[in-house]
């Protein structure tokens, strides 16, 4: 018993010290990132002060460069200099009423230089909010922006919807917040396939299932694949089960090559009532059921579902990466609805 007692004691305090190690590259990351802030807008206010911006500032930088290399080694050639530069004007033109401290620099310096080349301010808010709260990684962060996670939300938002998105990035309170049309999937590879079957598709999104959570968003889960029940001795399997911890509530996705039937929305149907009815706990909210499919009617999709609906939903899905300009112009036709 007492070897246990040791182990158990052992393991807590290592995980005490990792914590401690997160914290403290985390703290260190933060006076990075706000040094660089800092030496971004003393480089600014000197180079203000020059007759000839373009000419002395380029002197100053190459000139800053050399002796702050020689005295700190490494990180501060004449391009980073300029990256930093670049940082302040960027942040403190989008935070013009605030006054930027050290806590509010919480991502890593690679974060916030992918986040400096998105043009629009408005998109630059919300990729920096979903980046903070989720902790995505720079490689996340990166695969976010390349399949227009932005662009896709806006799509079932009006405009004040949209404007949210930048002030306080997505937010789950109803089952349409988090649905998403089209779902990209290009992780998975089947673009290079001419034809694959709805197994293969859901074999491949097992594989991948870190990333495919990713792809669904915030509160997600996996409960299981090919999910069996059984009443009036027949057997009936969902594809795949997830339940999203915000909206305390199953999801239940059922997967479509082809272009989706009127019968695929009456088996979600069917399937969302067996859950409510025999699966989920009072306390839990409404089951949630969405189609991925490769083509669909939405006047057949609204004329199927009945007009309250807010439990079954039909998404696209991609197997490649969108081109954020066509993205752009279904916004803006949504918007003209």
């Amino acid at each position: 018993m007492s070897e246990i007692i040791k182990t158990e004691l052992v393991e807590r305090i290592e995980q005490l010290i990792i914590e401690a190690k997160k914290r403290t590259i985390s703290a260190v990351n933060t006076a990075m990132v706000y040094t660089y802030y800092e030496i971004g807008r003393m480089i600014v206010d000197d180079e203000q002060q020059g007759e000839e911006r373009a000419k002395y500032g380029k002197a100053v930088l190459k000139e800053l460069s050399i002796r702050l290399t020689n005295k700190f080694g490494k990180g501060f050639s004449v391009e980073n200099l300029d990256r930093m530069r670049y940082f302040y004007k960027t942040y403190s033109k989008t935070n013009s009423s605030t006054v930027l401290t050290n806590s509010y620099f919480t991502l890593s310096w690679s974060h916030y230089l992918k986040l400096m080349r998105i043009d629009n301010p408005e998109e630059r808010s919300f990729y920096e909010i979903e980046a903070r709260e989720n902790n995505w990684s720079l490689r996340e962060l990166q695969r976010q922006f390349d399949s227009s996670l932005y662009e896709r939300l806006q799509l079932s938002r009006d405009k004040d919807g949209i404007k949210d998105l930048a002030k306080q990035g997505q937010i789950i309170e109803t089952p349409k917040d988090v649905i998403k049309d089209p779902y990209i999937l290009e992780f998975l590879g089947l673009d290079e396939l001419p034809q694959y079957s709805e197994s293969e598709l859901e074999q491949r999104l097992i594989d991948h299932l870190q990333t495919f959570l990713l792809e669904l968003g915030k509160g997600f889960t996996f409960v299981g694949r090919q999910v069996r029940f059984t009443f009036d001795e027949q057997h009936f399997r969902v594809d795949l089960v997830f339940y999203n911890r915000l909206l305390r509530a199953f999801v239940l996705i059922d997967l479509k090559r082809g272009t989706l039937k009127h019968q695929d929305l009456g088996q979600m149907q069917m399937y969302i009532n067996y859950y409510d009815r025999f699966v989920k706990t009072d306390d839990e909210n409404s089951t949630i059921g969405i189609l991925l499919c490769t083509d669909k009617s939405d006047a057949m999709v609204e004329i199927t579902l009945p007009q309250d609906n807010n439990q079954i939903f039909a998404s696209k899905y991609q197997t490649y990466l969108p081109s954020k300009e066509e993205l752009q112009k279904l916004i803006e036709d949504n918007l003209k609805k």
